[in-house]
């Protein structure tokens, strides 16, 4: 503390994971979620349903995470814990004011542990940015992703990339820079496909504010810096 006195620290909802534990009519099942997904699941124990709106003022999550954390629970067949009723429902995949969301009381699955994948909103000329693409989780479940990137998702994976280096780095203490890139490409494929170039930058960042430091010895190679 004393060495790095500017510092601030801010607590990041988006990026934490909780593993809850799920009693269906048919089946128990322990679900691995985001911490937002987590907050809104919690509120079926005392509601039968809720509408989009009732979500948002008890969570409190701002409305385009809510939306992205939301349309994971029900949008992607292999995990659809949620399901959504609306006049719309058939029109578009997002979420509308008058949407209405309960547990899915038919939901099936042979795996007792379930990752439930984040959507990413591709958003192309043309369109309201409701558009989706399936991709492979990487772990026996389906995701949904996008090529191109949200500026708020781009700047949510530069802090999530920047946090599994440094938990890496304070374990390991010294590691060489192709297996600290393998390591951290490890820990986020189940969120993401982080681009090397990403974690070459985030690594140039974490050395600026004096998290890392290049050994003197070999500039190959990163030490950790309490």
């Amino acid at each position: 503390l004393a060495k790095h006195t500017g510092r601030r620290l801010t607590w990041q909802p988006n990026h934490g994971s909780a593993d809850v534990k799920a009693i269906m009519e048919e089946s128990r099942h322990e679900l691995n979620v985001s911490t937002y997904q987590m907050c809104i699941l919690l509120l079926f124990n005392n509601h039968h349903s809720l509408s989009y709106q009732d979500i948002h003022l008890r969570t409190n999550i701002p409305l385009e995470e809510l939306k992205r954390h939301l349309m994971s629970l029900y949008v992607n067949p292999k995990a659809k814990i949620l399901v959504k009723s609306g006049h719309d429902k058939e029109k578009t995949k997002e979420p509308q004011d008058d949407d209405v969301f309960q547990v899915n009381s038919s939901f099936e699955s042979k795996l007792f542990r379930i990752k439930v994948p984040l959507v990413q909103l591709k958003s192309m000329p043309g369109q309201d940015g409701s558009g989706l693409v399936r991709v492979d989780a990487g772990d026996g479940t389906a995701a949904v992703g996008g090529s191109d990137v949200p500026a708020t998702v781009e700047e949510d994976r530069k802090h999530l990339v920047e946090a599994v280096i440094v938990r890496i780095m304070k374990s390991r203490k010294t590691l060489e820079h192709n297996q600290l890139m393998m390591e951290v490409t490890r820990h986020l494929t189940s969120r993401f496909q982080p681009a090397p170039t990403l974690i070459k930058q985030r690594i140039e960042k974490l050395i600026e504010r004096e998290y890392l430091e290049r050994s003197q010895h070999d500039r190959r190679v990163y030490n950790y810096l309490a």
